[in-house]
């Protein structure tokens, strides 16, 4: 077999894209007819978007796991776990998953460009600089309780929500290794592993969160310790198949060349983590902002679970999100835009029609799914009156992260930050506050603003984007970008 050893450069000479079953039907485009090229497209990308489905479905779980326990606690527990989970640990989840997601650009288009050993380096720049970032992340959680406080969460809601914070500091580190190796995986479509290991980690949350708050009756604070046991057996399951034979031309040790380039990483890293943490802050702005209106613990809860199913079914166009950064990256590495247009068609395609699907489900069941989360009246009612727009931003969100996974996979990064940054916080935020409260329409007109007004604009503005892209010209950059990070001392013209 040949080994990294056979090229100078550290590039195996395996050709593994063709090599791949995917990719062994190379059919002249010309001679395919549309649906014979829809399909082929589409087999590439649910090979990635099946089993990251999956493994994003599983990993969430364990976040509805834990909350769905705790609203068996109570009222404040349930309200604690979920401004825990989506303010707390949701604010730099965002942020390390957005850095993160420059390895989709990088190991993606090295990848397609059969630069097989940049990918390891790739993942362990990945992991030097989001490790760092926990470290300076850190007074997020140990002043959790004071900030909740200054934000107007009533006292005992922000004191038990800091102290849950605490029990879930070494999730936020398992993050810092988690993100890149699932992405180093992805790249090389090798999904099938992330999925089987996800599946061992739900399973080993499950009967954690029994033992822990059932049988030994620990508490909120036993049901928030349970995160951090399957995370890492999630993060450690990856790691082991990584290095120990699971990637042998993509994986070649530890390299001091990890080391170097530091800083353009940490400036393509940072423009990914603002790109789409900035998204991901909106929704726990929502959260934080409902939390000052009359009857704050009502509200939080009915918000929290309308969010919590939002979440759950967005990793479905979060897995097209990592697939089409995937797929376009790939194509734009290979030197084929045309490749690059057509996965971006195909992907849009399906995630709408999925979209409309579940769309349609939460309008038949809107006053069914708040019983999985709590037996509260009220809480229930409000998740009702909720339904409708919980329905239309799952909607929504079937197309935006989709043109999302393009901008990744193009390097539009730092681009699409300040789209995002001006659509959700100059008109999305803004706009919720006057609903909200200037024409007092609650916790719907808060969420109904920032929704329409931030995420209904940011695709508008994407999706014109994307339709107006020059896929050849996108081709060459991506070339010139290849050159530029297997030798960071280059600079591009």
């Amino acid at each position: 077999m040949p080994s990294m050893e056979d090229s100078p450069s550290g590039e195996a000479k395996l050709p593994l894209l063709e090599s791949h079953p995917l990719t062994d039907e190379r059919d002249d485009e010309e001679d395919q007819t549309l649906v014979r090229r829809f399909w082929f497209e589409s087999k590439k990308l649910w090979h990635i978007v099946g089993p990251t489905i999956f493994s994003r479905v599983a990993s969430y779980s364990m976040l509805v796991i834990t909350q769905a326990f705790a609203g068996h606690l109570g009222d404040l527990e349930l309200a604690a776990i979920s401004i825990a989970n989506n303010v707390v640990v949701g604010f730099d989840f965002g942020l390390l998953l957005g850095m993160a997601s420059a390895l989709e650009t990088l190991c993606g288009q090295a990848f397609g460009a059969k630069k097989y050993y940049m990918l390891g380096v790739y993942m362990q720049r990945s992991w030097i600089v989001l490790f760092i970032c926990c470290i300076l992340l850190l007074p997020l959680y140990f002043f959790a309780s004071p900030v909740l406080k200054l934000l107007g969460q009533p006292g005992d809601l922000a004191e038990l929500s800091g102290e849950v914070s605490i029990w879930m500091l070494p999730v936020h580190f398992a993050f810092a290794f988690q993100f890149p190796l699932q992405r180093f995986l992805q790249c090389q479509l090798k999904t099938g592993p992330i999925a089987w290991v996800s599946l061992v980690a739900l399973l080993v949350h499950v009967f954690i969160s029994w033992l822990f708050v059932f049988q030994l009756q620990f508490g909120v604070v036993g049901a928030a310790a349970t995160i951090n046991f399957s995370w890492w057996v999630f993060t450690l399951g990856l790691f082991g198949y990584c290095v120990w034979g699971g990637c042998p031309h993509t994986w070649a040790g530890f390299s001091v060349e990890a080391f170097s380039g530091l800083w353009e990483f940490v400036k393509l890293s940072a423009a990914a983590g603002v790109m789409l943490c900035v998204e991901n802050w909106f929704y726990k702005i929502l959260i934080v902002m409902t939390g000052n209106l009359e009857n704050a613990e009502i509200a939080v809860d009915a918000l929290s679970i309308c969010m919590t199913i939002n979440s759950l079914e967005l990793m479905i166009p979060l897995a097209f999100f990592a697939a089409t950064g995937v797929r376009v990256a790939n194509e734009l590495g290979a030197g084929n835009g045309r490749g690059a247009k057509f996965a971006t068609i195909v992907s849009v395609v399906t995630s709408v029609i999925i979209g409309l699907f579940f769309w349609m489900l939460i309008l038949l069941l809107h006053d069914k799914f708040g019983y999985i989360f709590t037996n509260s009246k009220p809480v229930l009612d409000e998740v009702n009156n909720l339904s409708l727009l919980l329905a239309f931003t799952i909607l929504l969100n079937s197309v935006q992260p989709v043109l999302s996974g393009v901008a990744v996979g193009s390097g539009w990064q730092s681009y699409v930050a300040y789209i995002n940054v001006g659509c959700y916080y100059i008109i999305g935020v803004p706009l919720g506050f006057f609903m909200g409260w200037v024409f007092n329409q609650g916790v719907m007109g808060i969420w109904a603003g920032m929704i329409f007004g931030g995420t209904a604009t940011q695709t508008l503005i994407l999706s014109i984007i994307t339709m107006r892209c020059d896929w050849d010209k996108e081709a060459e950059k991506a070339t010139l970008h290849l050159a530029k990070w297997a030798d960071p001392k280059q600079e591009l013209n």
